[in-house]
């Protein structure tokens, strides 16, 4: 019989002594941004393992953590979490489930009410008063040297691209480019042998072409849509190229049309003769563009040595 009482008594007895969970909130009311405490005990673990959710993963996103520390022994597991909450109104910690072995333990659920101790008008004072610093020129220049670098910088490419666009300009638009562009042009019309084969309309269909936009670049007039009456009249008018060039130009010209209207055939001396004259026009058109230049300069803008020059050139 007291065999059957004592058996009985270590049954109840490993019932009775399991594993003991408890868990505390320290506060239920919080101010915006108090921190609470919130624990969690095991007893009697026995050296059995425990699982839970994860360091700074206990409480909903809500709750801000500060500080989630775990103590474990054999036989006890402890663990502390401090949060904050941010945001007034109530909220749940829900019960939370811990397995211990193979056995499912669950912590009560808790409810948080945040509210906002502010009050309107409240003066709200700085913890450390603003301290006063004396800076000079060199704390000045430490401080702001790089924007001053930065400008200086920005400033100088933006003149540079200014100048490059300028002068690839004026490069392009030169004088002395329009020249030598036109004498390779003029080249390449007398290497297609035109003169040899003796096919005088082609070879003065190009070389009218050719001259005629060599006129419209350099000297500005719209060569390249004018008759040829209005155009010596028109070269006439302006005198902006000189008396012998407007002839050697007003002859071929005038010559041209004739070839390309089949009224008159050229020999091979006078087509020979009018490229190396519409050649040495283009050389010589850097002095009318010179002259040109100097007459649209007041007489007490120009120089002596200008002076002479626009001599020589009338």
């Amino acid at each position: 019989m007291f065999k059957i009482f004592f058996s009985f008594f270590i049954f109840i007895s490993s019932f009775s002594f399991g594993q003991t969970l408890s868990s505390s909130l320290d506060k239920t009311t919080l101010a915006l941004g108090e921190v609470a405490i919130f624990k969690i005990q095991i007893l009697d673990l026995e050296g059995k393992n425990v699982q839970i959710a994860p360091r700074n993963e206990l409480l909903p996103f809500h709750f801000e953590m500060v500080n989630d520390s775990i103590a474990i022994q054999k036989d006890i597991y402890l663990r502390s979490v401090k949060f904050a909450v941010f945001q007034e109104g109530k909220f749940t910690i829900p019960e939370i489930e811990i397995k211990v072995g193979d056995q499912i333990l669950k912590t009560i659920p808790y409810e948080v009410e945040v509210i906002n101790t502010a009050k309107k008008g409240d003066q709200i004072n700085d913890i450390m008063k603003n301290k006063e610093v004396d800076l000079d020129v060199q704390d000045y220049w430490d401080m702001y040297k790089f924007y001053v670098l930065l400008a200086f910088l920005i400033i100088a490419i933006i003149f540079l691209i200014i100048g490059i666009i300028r002068w690839g300009r004026k490069r392009k638009d030169s004088p002395a480019v329009t020249t030598n562009q036109t004498l390779k042009d003029l080249e390449k019309l007398r290497k297609k042998n035109y003169i040899e084969n003796e096919n005088f309309r082609d070879f003065y269909v190009e070389l009218i072409e050719i001259s005629r936009a060599f006129i419209t670049k350099q000297y500005q007039i719209p060569a390249d849509v004018l008759l040829t009456d209005d155009l010596v009249e028109y070269m006439k008018n302006t005198n902006v190229i000189s008396q012998e060039n407007e002839k050697i130009v007003e002859e071929i010209f005038l010559r041209g049309d004739l070839v390309k209207f089949a009224k008159t055939i050229p020999t091979k001396e006078i087509m020979s003769k009018d490229l190396i004259e519409i050649r040495d026009f283009v050389k010589r058109s850097t002095k009318d563009v010179e002259a040109e230049n100097l007459r649209n300069v007041s007489v007490e803008e120009l120089s002596d040595e200008d002076r002479s020059k626009l001599r020589k050139l009338k």
